[in-house]
């Protein structure tokens, strides 16, 4: 009997056959990292002695006040509803929200700010919590970006380009380091639930060109924290392991024929989805957490879906070998009502943020856990639409912004960067959004220039062409 193929098929049994039989072996080699108590990765070795092992991103989507929470500038109270002056602006760009009013009044912050620690790092009285920690983390005060709007903003953090179709950082780690754990995905991302705010889609997660397998998994709060996990009603998992068995007996015969990778990634997702039902219900179920741990992350920790749980969800995951677990919070997009909208956000995040780091700290994680918190762009110091004694808003401000790092070979007890007494330029140590990611890729062992895709004729990188490391930050001891 004749055996009719399909163009794919033949390719692949020939020329493309045999590169995707090359490929296949270099990516399930026994001597790739990590070792075999996980999944391996794309690179075959380490480009240098990594100081961190996973890293926990805690993204504030919609731009937090840095002038408001870390960036102390008293000029702007003392000009409080004077001009912006145009030697500040530089003729620089603003937004359609803000770029038409007729005048742009300087507002300072109705915020008290004092110095913290041992370190004296500044931080707003919004901050009771993380001003705790302020010996533990390092604040990047002079980090900027080209984004102005919230969708390029957040993509550009996420995936190296304002433009849609890249990997997310998640998918390239999962793809050059693999797993630690096979029970469990090495990139899960978690939304805040219940929050307004910007839009978050999955492709700010998504592995883009990369395979599939890379992509984040999102976990919910209720009874089933990933969709489609569970068995159906009267599916008992002895059933469900024989139809496993089967549908891969069935996805290997093609994969002997074919040689398709996506098959492949086909059965691989398929045995890490039947694991993840075991592994699963126990790494979400806060049962065994002591009353003191649940106490110091704060009332709403036993609020599933909250921050708070999210954080302490993100601790679990990381004591269980998961690679990259990404904190989505919204709400940060204080164009008017400032003065009420931002303590209720930093109420929900300032105290689980800090419990996060304090625990991975009391179990000896922190070391090679790195802890990112911040969001897409800054707010400006002028106020959009009308400033009245009580109330005001910020538009979005790409020039300069905040954010803090912790743990996995990042100094501890420092400030970095500097922008203007009107917190509008950096005039120091500036940090784009590619020497960011540079700089986590360095401190995982990872050459950002060397963990390439070949996609469409070219090689791409998490950095495109541009990104330094920032050394500054870096623990060097």
């Amino acid at each position: 009997m004749t055996t009719l193929l399909s163009r794919r098929a033949v390719l692949q049994q020939t020329g493309i056959g045999l590169g995707s039989l090359a490929l296949q072996r270099m990516l399930m080699g026994s001597d790739l990292v990590p070792d075999a108590a996980g999944r391996p990765g794309a690179l075959p070795s380490l480009h240098h002695p990594a100081k961190a092992k996973r890293v926990i991103y805690l993204f504030q989507s919609g731009g937090p006040s840095q002038m408001d929470l870390y960036d102390y500038k008293p000029l702007l109270n003392e000009k409080q509803g004077t001009e912006l002056p145009d030697a500040v602006r530089q003729g620089q760009r603003l937004t359609s929200m803000s770029g038409n009013q007729s005048s742009l009044p300087l507002v300072g912050s109705p915020f008290k700010f004092e110095q913290q620690g041992e370190s004296g790092t500044w931080m707003s009285e919004l901050l009771p919590h993380t001003a705790k920690i302020a010996d533990d983390i390092c604040v990047v005060r002079s980090m900027f970006t080209e984004a102005i709007n919230h969708g390029p903003g957040v993509t550009f953090l996420q995936t190296g380009s304002m433009f849609p179709g890249r990997p997310s950082m998640g998918a390239w780690l999962d793809y050059g380091l693999g797993s630690e754990n096979e029970n469990l995905p090495a990139f899960v991302v978690m939304v805040t639930k219940n929050k307004g705010g910007q839009p978050l889609v999955s492709r700010l997660w998504g592995s883009g060109f990369l395979p599939s397998r890379h992509q984040g998994v999102r976990f919910r709060s209720g009874k089933d924290p990933v969709l489609y996990l569970s068995n159906p009603d009267g599916i008992e998992s002895d059933s469900r392991r024989a139809t496993m068995d089967a549908l891969q007996q069935l996805h290997q015969m093609q994969l002997n024929r074919e040689q398709d990778r996506q098959v492949e990634t086909r059965i691989a997702q398929y045995e890490l989805a039947f694991r993840m039902q075991a592994s699963i219900p126990e790494a979400t179920n806060f049962a065994d957490e002591p009353a003191h741990v649940l106490d110091d992350y704060g009332p709403d920790v036993k609020n599933p879906g909250s921050f708070a749980a999210n954080c302490l969800m993100a601790r679990r995951l990381a004591e269980r070998g998961v690679r990259f677990i990404q904190l989505y919070h919204p709400g940060w997009d204080h164009h008017g009502g400032l003065p009420k909208g931002l303590p209720g956000q930093c109420r929900e995040t300032d105290q689980p943020s800090a419990a996060l780091v304090r625990d991975l700290k009391r179990l000896g994680l922190l070391d090679d856990t790195l802890v990112i918190w911040g969001g897409e762009f800054g707010r400006t110091n002028y106020c959009q639409g009308k400033l009245t004694e009580n109330n005001f808003g910020r538009d979005h401000h790409p020039k300069c912004f905040s954010l803090w790092m912790a743990g996995g070979g990042v100094k501890p007890g420092m400030s970095y960067g500097e922008t203007d007494p009107y917190g509008y330029n950096i005039v120091e140590q500036g940090v784009h959004v590619h020497d960011l990611q540079a700089t986590v890729l360095h401190l995982l062992g990872i050459n950002h220039e060397r963990l390439t895709f070949k996609y469409q004729g070219r090689q791409f990188r998490l950095t495109d062409v541009h990104g330094q490391v920032v050394n500054g930050v870096i623990n060097q001891g």
